[in-house]
């Protein structure tokens, strides 16, 4: 794929307002995830409940790009269509995830690297016969007394590096996803120096690496508190923060920001993702929109509990979930978004 077709697959992923549906959990975790509402841990509620994802009737009016696991991207419906082939019939571009999971950093305790490079052009290669059009790759940083550490943040940026080079390689668009953890106590000043250390170092190895910034979508952290910080900042706050710490550290040559949720909920990250695109606030750069998982997946799943007579009202949930953060997207969501964007 050349280099004009890469930046077009990157501009359908991030343009027309419409934003990705991260269903890209390994198995292990959609287990536990399906152990919490009481469904049976097996492939074929797995398969299940992914096919009731990318069914979705009207799903395509608000998602743009969906990411697979390496189990999903090989699975079909109940009438034996390849998922891929029903992403695409909806005009839905399939991605898959590559990395293999964030392992310890040897030497730095409570922190990790993420894996996944030996063998990763043979598997880019394979995805791309399947159909998929772009990759994720994700490096997790943690925040605490003397972390990040210099080594955390530059292993994990030349792995990112790596990785988008090895993709633009094989002709898929690579979302390069460097994700501050919420898990602490830390300040929201703690997360923008930490995103900002991050963000430089990323950038730093993607030169070094000749990646094409152009055919590429970043995909950070909110600038956030940590989920145990006793002052949780207002939207204003973190639009403001979010948005400066971008405009600081990441070239406008970038063909989109599509933010991560980080176990927010799906009412705050639509809300947060709402406050960055406010005329007054958002940034003429790149385009900011989502790339959520648990944001937009979580009430489809506590509907649908394993029970296909839930089909519907699952369906219906999620789609709601979707469309707040359409709204989002163009600065117009708000509590009335909530009421009006579907009846279930």
């Amino acid at each position: 794929m050349s280099t004009a077709d890469l930046v077009a697959t990157a501009r359908v992923l991030v343009g027309g307002g419409r934003g990705l549906l991260a269903m890209d959990e390994s198995n292990g975790t959609c287990d536990r995830r399906f152990a919490a509402v009481g469904i049976p841990q097996t492939v074929e509620c797995r398969r299940a409940y992914r096919e009731l994802l990318i069914t979705t009737p009207g799903l395509e009016t608000c998602i743009s790009g969906v990411i697979l696991y390496d189990e999903t991207i090989r699975q079909k419906t109940r009438d034996g269509m390849s998922f891929v082939d029903v992403l695409a019939d909806a005009g839905i571009v399939p991605g898959i995830k590559v990395d293999t999971g964030a392992k310890p950093l040897a030497g730095h305790a409570g922190e990790t690297v993420t894996e996944g490079l030996d063998g990763l052009r043979e598997r880019l290669a394979e995805y791309a016969t399947m159909g998929a059009r772009f990759a994720k790759w994700r490096a997790v940083i943690a925040l605490g007394p003397g972390r990040p550490s210099r080594a955390a943040l530059v292993a994990n940026a030349q792995a990112l590096a790596r990785y988008a080079a090895l993709c633009q390689e094989a002709g898929l668009v690579p979302i390069v996803e460097p994700e501050i953890l919420m898990t602490g106590d830390h300040g929201i000043a703690s997360c923008e120096a930490a995103t900002a250390s991050m963000l430089r170092a990323v950038f730093e190895a993607l030169e070094t690496q000749s990646v094409r910034l152009e055919a590429m979508i970043l995909k950070p952290n909110m600038v956030l508190p940590g989920l145990d910080c006793a002052e949780q900042s207002s939207l204003e706050d973190v639009g403001d923060m979010t948005v400066t710490c971008l405009l600081r550290h990441v070239p406008a040559a970038v063909a989109g920001i599509a933010f991560l949720s980080g176990g927010q909920s799906g009412v705050l990250a639509s809300a947060r993702l709402n406050a960055m695109n406010l005329p007054a606030r958002k940034p003429a750069a790149w385009p900011l929109v989502f790339s959520f998982a648990r944001a937009i997946q979580e009430p489809a799943l506590g509907l649908w509990a394993g029970d296909e007579r839930n089909r519907e009202v699952a369906q219906k949930a999620l789609l709601h979930r979707a469309r707040c953060n359409l709204a989002a997207v163009s600065g117009t969501y708000s509590e009335d978004t909530e009421k009006e964007a579907v009846l279930f």
